[in-house]
C-alpha cells in the first residue's frame, strides 16, 4: 500500500506564503472577526445617530438664546418667514418659533444631559472596541465613577483632535486655495484645477491621517505607542477617502427622487457612520496584527489545570460481574460435561 500524499496548500495558503501583505490583511480579517467587530461598528453606528437627536435639541436652544438676546434679527426672521408662507400657516410657524424660543432653557438642559448619556455610552463602546482589535486583556474596572470620568475626558480629547483636523481641512480646502491663487494672479493657468484637486485630496489625507493614528492609538484603554497606529492610521485615511469620494457621487443620484430626500439623509447617515466604525476597527486589527506588535504582545501562560480523580464505588456484584460470572459458570460447565464423556 503506497502512503497517502500529504494535501497541497490552497491557492490562498499559497498567496498568504508568497505575498506578506495578503497574509496580513488575512491576520487583520480573523482578529476582527473573532474580536466581533461587526457586532461593535453596529452598536457604535447606534450610539452615533442616537446622539444626534440631543445634539440637534441642545442647537435649537442655542438659537433660541441668540435669537432672544437679539430682537432685531428675531424681528426680521419673523418678518421673511410672513414673506415666504401667506395665510395662517406663517402665524402657526412664527408661534411655534416663539414658544421654542421661551422653552430654550429646558430644551438645552435635556439636550445636554441626553447627548452626555449617549455620548458617554457611544466613547465607553469605542473604546472596548478598539481594546478587543488590539488584543488587551480586560481588567478590574477602577470604579464607575472614574471609568465615566475617563469616557467623558476622551470624549473632550476626541472633539479637540476634531476640531483641529475641521480647522487644517477649511485651510486647506480648495475653495480657499483657489481664492489665493486668483489674489497671486495664477487663477488661468492650464491646470491649475487638477493641481488645487490633488492638493485638496492630499491634505484631506493627511488631516484624516492624524485624526485615525490618535484614535487608534489614544482611545484604547490603554493607550498604545504612535509609531504602532501610523501605517494603520494611513490605511484608514486613504480608504475614508476614496469612501467619501464614493458616497458623495451615490448620495447625489440617491437624494434626487421624493423618496431619497426623505430618508436618504438618515440612512446615508447611518451607512456612513456604520462603514467609518467598521474602517477604524479594522485598521486598528490591522496594527495589532503587524509583526512587531505580535512579536511584542506577552504569551499569557496557560489556566492551572485542575486534577479531580475520581472513585466509583459499587456495591453487589453489578451487571459486568454477573455475566462475567454467568459466562465462567458456562465454561466450568462445558469443561465437566466433555471430562465426564471422556
Amino acid at each position: 500500500m503506497t502512503s497517502a500524499e500529504p494535501d497541497k496548500p490552497g491557492l490562498l495558503d499559497r498567496l498568504r506564503a508568497r505575498y506578506g501583505w495578503i497574509d496580513h490583511v488575512m491576520r487583520a480579517q480573523g482578529r476582527y472577526n473573532d474580536s466581533k467587530g461587526d457586532f461593535y461598528a453596529a452598536g457604535i453606528t447606534y450610539f452615533t445617530i442616537f446622539a444626534l437627536f440631543p445634539l440637534l435639541m441642545v442647537g435649537f436652544a442655542a438659537a433660541g438664546f441668540v435669537l432672544a438676546s437679539q430682537p432685531e434679527l428675531l424681528a426680521e426672521l419673523q418678518e421673511r418667514i410672513r414673506s415666504a408662507v401667506s395665510g395662517e400657516s406663517a402665524s402657526q410657524l412664527v408661534e411655534l418659533m416663539d414658544s421654542a424660543i421661551e422653552s430654550r432653557t429646558s430644551v438645552g438642559v435635556i439636550g445636554l444631559a441626553t447627548a452626555a448619556w449617549a455620548g458617554l455610552g457611544w466613547m465607553a463602546n469605542l473604546r472596548e472596541a478598539l481594546s478587543q482589535m488590539w488584543g488587551l486583556q480586560r481588567r478590574e474596572s477602577p470604579g464607575f465613577l472614574r471609568t465615566k470620568l475617563s469616557d467623558l475626558a476622551a470624549i473632550v480629547g476626541l472633539f479637540l483632535a476634531i476640531a483641529v483636523t475641521i480647522a487644517l481641512t477649511v485651510v486647506s480646502s480648495s475653495g480657499l486655495a483657489r481664492s489665493l491663487v486668483q489674489w497671486v494672479g495664477l487663477g488661468d493657468v492650464p491646470g491649475i484645477s487638477i493641481v488645487l484637486r490633488v492638493i485638496s485630496l492630499t491634505m484631506s489625507v493627511l488631516v484624516s491621517w492624524v485624526l485615525f493614528t490618535w484614535i487608534i492609538a489614544r482611545l484604547p484603554r490603554e493607550s498604545i505607542s504612535l509609531r504602532s497606529a501610523l501605517r494603520a492610521g494611513l490605511l484608514a485615511a486613504v480608504a475614508f477617502e476614496v469612501f467619501k469620494q464614493v458616497a458623495s457621487i451615490y448620495l447625489r443620484s440617491v437624494v434626487t427622487g421624493p423618496a431619497g430626500a426623505t430618508f436618504g439623509p438618515v440612512l446615508g447617515l447611518m451607512v456612513f457612520a456604520y462603514i467609518t466604525a467598521r474602517l477604524i476597527l479594522f485598521a486598528t486589527a490591522w496594527a495589532a496584527m503587524s509583526t512587531e506588535n505580535m512579536e511584542a504582545a506577552p504569551v499569557l501562560p496557560p489556566n492551572a489545570a485542575t486534577i479531580t480523580p475520581r472513585v466509583e464505588v459499587r456495591e453487589g456484584l453489578g451487571v459486568a460481574g454477573a455475566l462475567t460470572a454467568a459466562a465462567a459458570g458456562a465454561v466450568g460447565a462445558l469443561g465437566l460435561s466433555r471430562l465426564r464423556r471422556r
